[in-house]
């Protein structure tokens, strides 16, 4: 049942004999309906107040790795300086500095994964909250490397990340024998504290070096998820659209072809229903904007909207909506020390019409409409 207190509220000033009435009605439907009623004021639609306990700790799941993903880099940066300028411990973060400087490169080397971490309770919840669910096509071998190419970005990447870096959606389970890694901006890793939490996880450094580093150091069950479309495709973003930032982007093909590394195409239906966001139409003001800050500093500033920890209208939370990640067939690809032009543009050409064919195989299944295609874009 909705129940709109707006006009209720507004009508007390000049029915005082009735407010309280009014007050007494609403007090009533809510004790008695609380779990059914959805609240709206002011055109905010708040949670029932009988929310079973499950969904409680998975809005809180989600709650803190959203805060975690936007905040706690700069929240340790500047727990770093306090405690360096302000207190007494300044010794604390010196010696933190000092593992920094010798520490600098690891996540261009692998990272420094923790799998008890990565089996945290919590990501069970995060995961539950969409859900988030991973869909094979077919069985991957252990015994080759791969490069998996996330489709769409979306705002945050929240299914890559639920994937990829914990065992929320049974990852282990679904792909014995390899070792996930989520390839994220270099950035990340320049925080003090946060880049070790996320690494433990399995994040690394989306460069080349990183990449070549992993394919050629371990010889097998290697599986790199890639967010091919980068920070220009979250603002791409948008429901019912599927604009992929794919046309020029062959520096992953080029790898695959000089480690011999198999491509996996793979799409996340539902991943751009998350939030919502300002209208940033090519050629807006607002684009352009979005557009130079992302080539300056390599990082786009999405005006986005979810829901809130006690309201479905507006918040950072992204709305619990289904997620399906579909994992594509494998692309075997040869080594090829120097791969021509001709070699790049034949297996770029290869990778798209792979994805093409499983977003149209599996589409209508997860409510694209027929007549909605994918949309490669520069």
């Amino acid at each position: 049942m909705d129940l709109d207190l707006y006009p209720a509220l507004s009508s007390l000033t000049c029915f005082r004999p009735y407010a309280l009435c009014i007050v007494l009605q609403l007090i009533y439907k809510i004790r008695t309906n609380r779990s059914h009623i959805i609240m709206k004021i002011l055109g905010i639609e708040f949670a029932p107040l009988d929310v079973p306990f499950e969904r409680r700790l998975q809005t809180f799941a989600v709650f803190q790795w959203t805060f975690s993903f936007l905040f706690l880099g700069f929240g340790c940066l500047f727990l770093f300086l306090y405690v360096l300028i302000a207190t007494n411990y300044y010794y604390i973060p010196l010696l933190y500095a000092l593992y920094y400087y010798f520490d600098s490169q690891r996540s261009e080397r692998g990272g420094r994964r923790i799998n008890w971490i990565r089996r945290w309770k919590i990501w069970t919840h995060f995961a539950n909250y969409f859900p988030l669910e991973i869909v094979k096509t077919t069985e991957l071998d252990p015994n080759k490397n791969y490069i998996m190419g996330f489709h769409p970005h979306g705002v945050l990447s929240v299914s890559a990340f639920g994937n990829f870096t914990t065992e929320g959606t049974g990852w282990s389970k679904k792909f014995p024998g390899l070792t996930p890694y989520l390839m994220v901006l270099a950035g990340h890793f320049q925080f003090p504290l946060y880049r070790d939490y996320f690494m433990a996880g399995g994040g690394v450094a989306v460069t080349a070096s990183s990449m070549t580093h992993i394919l050629t150091k371990n010889k097998s069950g290697q599986a790199l998820g890639l967010v091919v479309g980068g920070a220009l495709e979250a603002l791409e973003a948008n429901p019912g659209q599927y604009n992929l930032k794919l046309k020029n982007k062959k520096g992953f093909i080029k790898i695959a072809l000089k480690t011999g590394t198999s491509l996996v195409p793979v799409y996340s239906f539902g991943e751009t229903d998350l939030y919502l966001q300002a209208d940033n139409k090519e050629g807006s003001f607002l684009r352009g904007i979005q557009n130079f800050m992302t080539k300056k500093f390599g990082f786009s500033p999405p005006l986005f909207h979810g829901r809130g920890i006690f309201n479905y209208t507006f918040g950072l939370l992204p709305f619990r909506k289904p997620v399906h990640t579909v994992f594509g067939k494998p692309i075997d690809v040869p080594k090829t020390e120097c791969p021509s032009q001709e070699q790049l543009d034949k297996l770029h050409k290869q990778y798209m019409d792979a994805l093409t064919l499983l977003f149209e195989e599996h589409k209508e299944k997860y409510g694209v409409p027929a007549d909605h295609h994918l949309n490669f874009i520069d």
